[in-house]
């Protein structure tokens, strides 16, 4: 294997981990405030995917790119106010039961409208051609990608340590009755919170859309390394998750790279093993109150 064709391989792993990214951090940030383990992240995942499709013979990429994530969003927050805030004190294995339900409610829900064939959407021209550095080559539309993810993950960081909103959400985190004691209710964070996250598997799923076979099932397939990212990173860190989605894309392009595609996907999980025997907080994880 050529130099070119190892470095491509890795950084192919590394966009598996950018997606995994975006839908780890919404997993990461509504377990953490509001205890749900959310198995219907996927569902959301696959939603933003299908709505590309639909709104871009409309709205052109560009306006699918904006409308479709917003639109997750919004629902997000519906289910937040509907479904989630009953639970929030409640056995976690209720909402546990909840999600999973949820999660096969949305399959079935797209499978229903748009049918069990995979979907295509092709990648918009102005976004095509490739990126030449010397004789390495990638993918310009795979560039940005990335682009966006970095954009996504430096916003979300200024947001949750820049601005009251986050300080708030931070504090509900590691001691949430102190935060009421202080009278602040953490109710309307939760519903942004539920917003931020879902809206960011909702992206995730209109930027893979154009390289990915779009089927009713794979919201399913991406919310298991999801949650091993979580898992690797730590609960309730942000950069924990950050770094734990790098480490698993990047040890995926890997396997991949030195020809063991067939053990790429178990060397996550065999990764996950060895943190949590060594680590169980994960590698950042920090001590939540509400889960100790």
């Amino acid at each position: 294997m050529t130099t070119a064709l190892f470095v491509q391989q890795v950084l192919n792993g590394l966009l598996d981990g950018v997606y995994y990214l975006l839908i780890a951090l919404g997993l990461s940030l509504i377990f953490s405030l509001g205890g749900i383990v959310n198995l219907a992240h996927g569902g959301f995942f696959a939603i933003g995917a299908y709505l590309t499709i639909t709104l871009a013979e409309y709205l052109g990429f560009g306006g699918a790119f904006v409308v479709a994530p917003v639109a997750v969003a919004l629902l997000g927050v519906v289910i937040e106010r509907f479904l989630f805030r009953p639970f929030y004190r409640a056995d976690p294995l209720l909402s546990l039961l909840l999600t999973f339900g949820l999660a096969l409610v949305a399959e079935q829900t797209l499978r229903w409208i748009y049918g069990a064939a995979p979907m295509s959407f092709a990648i918009p021209q102005g976004l095509r051609g490739q990126i030449w550095i010397g004789d390495f080559s990638y993918s310009y539309y795979r560039t940005i990608l990335i682009g966006v993810a970095i954009l996504c993950v430096a916003g979300l960081w200024v947001l949750l340590h820049k601005t009251a909103f986050g300080r708030v959400v931070r504090a509900g985190v590691q001691n949430p009755d102190m935060v009421g004691a202080l009278g602040i209710s953490l109710e309307p964070y939760m519903a942004g919170i539920a917003a931020l996250g879902i809206g960011l598997a909702g992206l995730a799923g209109v930027l893979l859309a154009p390289i990915y076979a779009v089927h009713p099932a794979m919201g399913q397939e991406i919310i298991t390394p999801a949650f091993v990212v979580v898992v690797i990173g730590g609960l309730g860190s942000f950069w924990g998750v950050v770094v734990a989605a790098l480490l698993v894309g990047l040890v995926k392009g890997l396997m991949i790279a030195f020809g063991y595609t067939a053990f790429s996907t178990a060397a996550i999980y065999l990764m996950m093993m060895l943190v949590l025997l060594f680590r169980p907080r994960g590698l950042f994880g920090e001590r939540i109150q509400r889960f100790e």
